[in-house]
């Protein structure tokens, strides 16, 4: 009820506005001992990758790109955070306005553009914060970085979030970064996976521990895109994928303000593409490789269809903007129930 009424004040506000808004309430609130005042999400430990999880709901990455609102994030129950996209410099993203909501749909479009103030001031943040959690740190390529380049993008930002990541997440499924998603064919994914596996057995080396590295990709794969991606993941030993990013479908959404807007949709729209590639993933990993479901999550029901689909944990952006802190008590519930 709390949140209903925050929210009608939120979204009279533009959406950018609104989400620092937001971020910097929640982390005064967190400060303030007032998180302390939000039930509890129950413990339902898993682990997975090698990771211990106390609950299998996370937050994906997108809402919180520069670490500056960890601790505030983390006290709403989430079993895990995951921070980014960060990208080696800084940069501005993409000209506003690039964030737009769909009410009706319970969705968004964002062609933020992987807006960030770059790697260092994300570690800068991470260690200032108190959070000892799970921690996912989300990588990306700067927007003028040539795609033929991009390997040497996501190598100098694994290098440099190594030590403080619990894992590292190569996004390669955003639709807002121009010829990010090339990354996504056979022979650019081996070009890309092969350096990063290096490095991360030489930084495991060099750290004394061993940080999971996870690919993050698209909704709109054909079942032969799928198949040969989760080929490679296999060859490369990848330790995890996470299943999906937003679309660029406009399906469902077209007829609305704003539907057609530029930019990767996500929210309620996004469901059944993205279950669908999570299920045609899990076939084709034949178990070999734990997958995070990710898209359309707005209810306990949504984020037990994703774990019955084959996931092992799940994330939640959008849903939660429109739900709030409840909906995080309400998937878990539904997976422990599904899953009793």
């Amino acid at each position: 009820m709390l949140y209903s009424l925050a929210r009608c004040l939120l979204f009279s506000l533009p959406p950018e506005t609104a989400h620092h808004l937001s971020l910097s309430g929640i982390s005064l609130a967190e400060r303030l001992g007032m998180t302390g005042m939000l039930p509890a999400v129950p413990e339902q430990p898993v682990e997975v990758m090698g990771l211990r999880f106390p609950n299998p709901v996370g937050l994906a990455a997108g809402l919180d790109k520069n670490g500056d609102h960890i601790d505030g994030l983390a006290a709403l129950g989430f079993g895990f955070i995951e921070i980014g996209t960060v990208t080696p410099r800084p940069q501005p993203g993409n000209p506003s306005p690039r964030l737009f909501r769909l009410p009706a749909a319970e969705a968004i479009i964002n062609r933020m553009g992987f807006n960030n103030l770059g790697v260092a001031h994300l570690v800068r943040q991470v260690e200032k914060a108190r959070f000892n959690g799970v921690l996912g740190i989300n990588i990306g390529k700067n927007f003028d970085t040539p795609v033929e380049r991009a390997a040497d993008d996501y190598l100098a930002c694994l290098e440099q979030v190594y030590a403080y990541a619990s894992y590292v997440t190569v996004n390669i499924s955003s639709p807002n970064t121009a010829g990010l998603r090339s990354l996504q064919s056979a022979d650019a994914l081996a070009a890309l996976l092969e350096p990063l596996k290096n490095r991360q057995a030489q930084l495991s080396s060099v750290h004394g521990r061993y940080v999971p590295l996870v690919v993050k990709i698209a909704p709109d794969l054909s079942p032969d895109d799928v198949e040969i991606m989760a080929g490679q993941f296999r060859r490369f030993e990848i330790d995890g994928v996470i299943a999906t990013n937003t679309t660029i479908s406009r399906e469902g959404v077209s007829h609305l303000p704003f539907g057609n807007e530029a930019g990767g949709l996500s929210g309620k729209p996004v469901r059944t593409a993205s279950t669908r590639v999570l299920r045609e993933l899990v076939q084709a990993l034949e178990g070999q490789l734990p997958v995070i479901g990710v898209g359309g999550i707005t209810d306990g029901v949504s984020a037990a269809e994703k774990m019955a689909a084959g996931a092992a944990l799940v994330q939640v952006y959008t849903g939660f903007i429109y739900r709030g802190p409840a909906l995080v008590h309400e998937a878990a519930a539904s997976i422990r129930a599904q899953q009793a």
